[in-house]
């Protein structure tokens, strides 16, 4: 049973050509054992557990193995439910900002354009589902050598890397920086080519063998991030994985316990049943025997409505603990939306997702320092951080008239800016494209009724003209 992943810890101040492999040696030990967590985790997820080592003494032959892989069902949800909707950027209130409003909302919608071209909702489905799963996840950003200026390259890639294979290193002191982020692959050879980055560098090296590969690492920065699920780096099932294993068996008995009732043994009582009446037994489907002698199947069979509410029971802690709706909940004329909400369980999964949600952005923060830098050097973007904030979407249409009413409230308070009230009514997946549309409509619609001159003198000759 595991407890969360473990945080890779390392003395150096700085990594060299000279101490690279040392210390990529030294944090290996501790990437193994989340290496084999997270190993032993994705196998859950796609359905290969323990109940496939299940054996029984008594009528070996009857020995199902069910798997009800809960597990898929519960990271699913959380992915889809957070992560379904693409993660947007949209204009962050910055006081200090002295840069021109539509400016700004330009880039900023440039950039979304640019991370849509780069695949990075596919990315963040990927790496959400390492995160669900193991409890963390890595993503690399990198400038794209494709990339030119009248090209239809973005300036940047984005990839999700598996986390068996990829770790980061942090500084052993207060405030716990990254030092170095590690990746490795597997040859045909058979050997393990390292891939180390490092602020000012980046090493390669293949395990076993002499020397080490320096490069220079021009982003001044490590392009790997780390996601976490939570501080304690837990994957989203993890903590009721026993309660999988136990509905599995409990499915698996279940199964065994039918097919033993329909295979049950005939008992002759007081006579012997030979070959010969056993062949007739089997074409004819009766047995005739003699006075005093009765023939009975042995069979005991479990109670289906105790097993059932047993296996309801263990169900629902499950979804309780993970925080996933329940689909069965009881049904009243009384409830509201809010009730249904907060009685099937929704109102816990909004709670977890809000969670989710705080933890991705600090690591997403980091990632955008990476694209604002790669973009700096290419388009030109005079994006800030402080300028950008990333906005989840998620049940977009969910009581849409609610949002409306919000929308149009806000619009109508002049001392709230309308792009804040594209974004704070949750109607768009993207609110700074949908408020320049917006603008740009609005002013397409006010040029129509603009003030037309009109020439006095041609009106007075128009007038003459129709007297006569």
């Amino acid at each position: 049973m595991s407890y969360g992943r473990r945080k890779i810890y390392s003395d150096a101040e700085y990594i060299t050509a000279e101490n690279v492999v040392e210390e990529v040696r030294k944090a290996l030990t501790v990437h193994e054992l989340n290496r084999l967590e997270i190993d032993s985790l994705w196998n859950e997820y796609r359905g290969k557990t323990k109940i496939e080592q299940k054996t029984k003494e008594i009528r070996p032959e009857i020995n199902h193995k069910v798997v009800e892989n809960r597990a898929y069902e519960i990271a699913k949800f959380h992915l889809g439910y957070v992560f379904g909707e693409p993660i947007q950027y949209v204009r962050r209130e910055n006081p200090t900002s002295k840069e021109n409003d539509d400016v700004i909302a330009a880039d900023i919608n440039a950039l979304n354009g640019y991370m849509t071209d780069a695949g990075k909702s596919a990315c963040d489905n990927d790496l959400a589902e390492w995160i669900y799963v193991g409890g963390a996840g890595y993503r690399l950003t990198l400038p794209n050598k494709k990339w030119t200026a009248d090209g239809d390259e973005p300036p940047f890639k984005v990839r999700s890397l598996d986390p068996r294979k990829t770790f980061i290193v942090y500084r052993n002191s207060i405030d716990e920086e990254p030092l170095m982020a590690v990746c490795y692959v597997k040859l045909t050879s058979g050997d393990i080519h390292f891939s180390v980055y490092t602020e000012n560098g980046f090493f390669e090296f293949i395990e076993g063998h002499q020397g080490v590969t320096t490069k220079g690492n021009p982003l001044g920065m490590i392009p790997i991030v780390e996601y976490i699920s939570e501080k304690a780096r837990l994957g989203v099932f993890e903590v009721v994985v026993s309660q999988l294993h136990a509905l599995n068996e409990l499915q698996s008995n279940r199964m065994d316990d039918i097919v033993q009732f329909v295979n049950s043994f005939l008992a002759v009582l007081g006579g012997e049943l030979d070959e010969e009446t056993y062949k007739k037994l089997e074409e004819w489907k009766t047995l005739c025997l003699p006075e005093g002698t009765d023939a009975k199947y042995l069979s005991a069979t479990l109670s289906q409505a105790d097993v059932q509410t047993f296996k309801e029971d263990i169900v629902q802690a499950i979804f309780e603990i993970c925080a996933v709706p329940n689909r069965t909940g009881g049904e009243s004329a009384s409830d509201n939306g809010v009730a249904v909400l907060l009685r099937n369980g929704y109102t816990a999964s909004e709670a977890r997702a809000k969670a989710t949600e705080e933890v991705f952005k600090v690591s997403e923060f980091e990632t955008l320092k990476i694209v604002l830098r790669i973009m700096r050097d290419t388009v030109g973007t005079k994006l800030r951080l402080s300028d950008i904030i990333p906005h989840f979407t998620r049940r977009n249409y969910e009581n849409i008239a609610t949002k409306a009413q919000v929308l149009v409230a806000l619009l109508n308070n002049p001392k709230v800016h309308p792009e804040v009230a594209y974004a704070a009514c949750g109607m768009f997946p993207d609110p700074e494209s949908a408020y320049l549309q917006g603008m740009a409509y609005y002013e397409e619609q006010m040029k129509k009724w603009e003030p037309i001159e009109v020439d006095e003198s041609e009106s007075e000759d128009e007038e003459d003209v129709r007297a006569s």
